[in-house]
């Protein structure tokens, strides 16, 4: 039960009842500031939190900012271009996701806290001011009462004349100071329904619209997000193959250190000591010594020089080398070498006795010992036999397994691939294997291919043109890459060419079906770009060209039609594109550089003002809201159409579980068509479908009753994706609506309410719609408002 009227006549009275109603609206009143107190203080802690989560977030945003990433090599691919810029990505969108939200922050203040504060101190505050001085002169008048009572009837009568009139100028003015209480108490009683609500109601209005605005930039987020995604495991996919490679490498470089040689660098190096005779005696000198065998020139650098010492780098030329005896020092490992520069024999002594042979072998020593050589697995040639093998291993895959998941990433039993290879290769009957056979899986096959081919003595695409391949692959301009990859392939011998055309042929139809075997162009690259592509020496630096022997591959897939449609005009290689001016061609993922979605306005406006601002037609004059922060309102939107700025319905991303991530890989870098009516993250979206699910789900709207402009006619029309409903407050309650009751069948939508005209109306509802709002008006005088008005025919 709520409180009982204060009527102003029991001000007069002054009853025991009236005060103890009074004292209930004074509890009331007490409780109420109490509780404002505790939203502003709870407010303020809110506020902090969120400006001190906005300042971590900044922070963090700067520590990404501040970070760059260093690659190995001299030229990045496209996908590490992007992962290199996807920091300064990240700090620039939460940047600003933190200039929306201190945009929110520096408003709550105003939206929440000073309203509050305000009403507490000039309405509650103003309240118990009324209070004490009604008290006071309810005291004042109460004692004066008390001792005019006491006054002697033997008084004068002008003496009891004049405190007759100051009683009652008392009395007057305590009925006054109740009047005034009693009206300010109760005033203050019902202005804070909408006094208190109305503040948190435009706090919570910012705080959700940054959320919404949160969501948005979640949607713009989410295709850079998944091309992201793409170059990361691309990236991975590089690292591995390189890694595979780098680790057999290093398998060898332990077996036998010195095997693996850099084109122009010396024939051997490492430390030697040499024997220095001084006056004194004799001491042994480190030098790191280099020797080219072709120009027989041997490079000295002193190492550990004594302090003191001049001594720099002497080059030599080398005359003779013969290994010392044992018995002849008192030193092992040592050998003998002249040299033009300098008179006499040095005395050079290696680390052990197998560098010492390396030492004597590079120079032609004298009496050399040969180190056994290092068995090497037998090569295989590009001959017919090899063609053949290649042709029905290609027939085999497309006849048994084009569509299984992983074809050729998958890899089959060592055993088994050995043992096809040696049956199919047998000098006796050579390539007399049936692969069509159920002896033979698909994991065998596509791994023997993957074997002859990577063990040919010179690779599909040869050493000769490795270089230009990979310096092709290196290019920022797009079009010279095909350009030179395309002219390059036409300099490969034919039988090579021939070759490559035949894999890439069958790679093609392997990509074609990726949406089973999960194999994109870029899969298909990181296997086959090893293969067909090696460099002659095995370096690190070597291996870290592999990722561009796969872009090679990849391009030779992607544009297959193009390359083997014929050999360019010129089949030289165009020259190298100068130093890049322009902007790159290939631009980097971004999405700090996407076009500004237009943003609502943060407003202050209280409800009534904003359901008279928000009620504006399209093209009213209304007053708009205040503009805080220099924002500026958003135009209306146009009806049935999509808010300025933002991306039509069937293009806008939606909300979804992250599909597999090669599945997405694949998806994304298919070259075909897409189904009609796809989004960027492959959902299919139908707006027509989408509008009839959600009018499914209102509920029937009541006939002949006009919310704001454009409802009336009995049908609301459907606002656009981006119009924010109106909230409007009704002047007063209207009687039980004819919800409350089971609604007639007649009363249900039908086409011919939806035609939104009174005049199609049947005759019944008409005049049931009459008479309803006449007992309204009755009831609550308000039939001249916009909710009460009664429809006409003219309407």
């Amino acid at each position: 039960m709520g409180h009982p009227p204060l009527e102003f006549s029991d001000c007069y009275l002054d009853s025991p009842d009236f005060r103890e109603r009074l004292k209930c609206y004074e509890q009331e009143l007490e409780r109420t500031n109490k509780f404002i107190k505790e939203v502003i203080k709870d407010g303020n802690a809110l506020i902090a939190a969120i400006r001190g989560y906005s300042s971590a977030v900044q922070k963090f945003s700067q520590t990404l900012q501040s970070f760059q990433f260093d690659f190995i090599g001299d030229t990045l691919t496209d996908d590490e271009i992007n992962i290199a810029e996807s920091f300064k990505e990240f700090a620039e969108l939460l940047h600003e996701v933190e200039l929306e939200r201190s945009m929110m922050v520096q408003n709550a203040s105003d939206l929440l806290i000073k309203p509050l504060e305000n009403f507490r101190k000039e309405q509650i505050g103003f309240t118990k001011e009324r209070k004490k001085k009604f008290e006071k002169d309810g005291e004042k008048f109460y004692s004066m009462l008390d001792r005019h009572l006491h006054l002697s009837s033997k008084k004068k009568e002008s003496q009891l004349q004049e405190a007759d009139l100051q009683v009652d100028k008392e009395r007057h003015n305590f009925f006054e100071s109740s009047l005034e209480y009693v009206y300010q108490i109760q005033e203050v009683q019902e202005s804070k329904k909408f006094s208190i609500v109305e503040p948190v109601l435009a706090f919570l209005h910012s705080l959700f619209t940054y959320n919404n605005l949160t969501v948005e930039l979640t949607q713009d987020f989410l295709p850079y997000k998944q091309q992201l995604q793409l170059s990361l495991q691309n990236t991975r996919n590089h690292f591995s193959s390189t890694r595979e490679e780098l680790e057999d490498l290093k398998k060898r470089m332990k077996e036998a250190p010195l095997t693996c040689k850099l084109p122009g660098q010396p024939t051997i190096e490492g430390y030697l000591y040499t024997q220095e005779k001084w006056a004194l005696g004799i001491s042994w000198v480190k030098y790191y010594c280099q020797y080219e065998k072709e120009a027989k020139t041997l490079r000295m650098t002193p190492i550990d020089q004594k302090p003191g010492a001049k001594q720099g780098t002497l080059d030599l030329t080398l005359k003779s080398c013969v290994r010392r005896k044992t018995d002849s020092i008192d030193k092992r490992f040592c050998f003998d070498i002249e040299t033009n520069e300098r008179s006499g024999t040095i005395t050079l002594q290696a680390l052990s006795e197998a560098n010492r042979r390396l030492w004597m072998e590079a120079m032609d020593g004298k009496e050399p010992i040969y180190h056994s050589p290092i068995t090497k697995q037998e090569e295989m040639e590009l001959n017919e036999v090899g063609f053949k093998f290649v042709r029905k291993c290609i027939n085999a895959v497309e006849t048994k397994g084009i569509t299984t998941e992983g074809v050729y990433r998958t890899v089959g039993s060592n055993i088994q691939v050995q043992k096809l290879l040696n049956a199919f290769f047998d000098p006796k009957c050579p390539g007399d294997v049936d692969l069509q056979s159920g002896d033979w899986d698909i994991k065998t096959i596509t791994s023997s291919l993957k074997f002859y081919l990577r063990n040919l003595s010179e690779p599909v695409m040869t050493y000769k043109l490795h270089k230009e391949l990979v310096l092709a692959a290196k290019s920022e301009n797009l079009d010279y890459r095909l350009g030179a990859i395309h002219a390059l392939v036409y300099k490969l011998p034919d039988k090579n060419r021939e070759m490559l055309e035949l894999l890439i042929q069958h790679l093609v139809n392997v990509c074609e079906h990726s949406r089973e075997n999960l194999m994109s162009p870029s899969n298909m690259g990181v296997i086959f770009g090893p293969t067909l592509m090696r460099a002659q020496e095995d370096t690190v630096a070597a291996m870290m060209n592999i990722k561009f022997q796969n872009i090679v591959v990849e391009i030779l897939i992607e544009h297959f039609g193009k390359i083997y449609s014929g050999p360019p005009e010129d089949t030289t290689a165009p020259p190298v594109p100068p130093p890049r001016v322009a902007a790159r061609r290939h631009k980097p993922i971004t999405i700090s550089k996407r076009p500004l979605r237009e943003r609502p306005v943060f407003f202050s406006a209280s409800v009534e003002e904003s359901g008279e601002m928000l009620s504006q037609t399209p093209n009213g004059g209304g007053v708009e809201a205040p503009k805080p922060l220099h924002r500026s309102r958003l135009p209306a939107p146009r009806p049935g159409g999509d808010e300025p700025g933002r991306p039509p319905a069937e293009s806008r991303p939606q909300a979804r579980a992250e599909p597999e991530l090669g599945k997405l890989g694949n998806r994304l870098q298919d070259g075909g068509a897409k189904p009609a009516g796809r989004a960027a993250n492959g959902v299919v979206t139908s707006p027509a479908l989408r509008t009839g699910t959600l009018q499914a789900r209102r509920p029937a709207p009541r006939p002949g009753i006009c919310g704001r402009e454009g409802d009336c006619d009995g049908v609301p029309k459907p606002r656009s994706h981006g119009d924010k409903p109106v909230i409007t407050r009704p002047p007063v309650r209207p009687p039980d609506p004819p919800c409350r009751t089971p609604i007639p069948p007649k009363l249900e939508q039908r086409p011919d309410l939806i035609a939104g005209t009174a005049e199609e109306m049947p005759s019944s509802v008409v005049a049931s719609r009459t008479k309803f709002f006449e007992t309204a008006s009755r009831r609550t005088g308000s039939s001249s408002s916009p909710q009460g008005r009664i429809p006409s025919d003219e309407s």
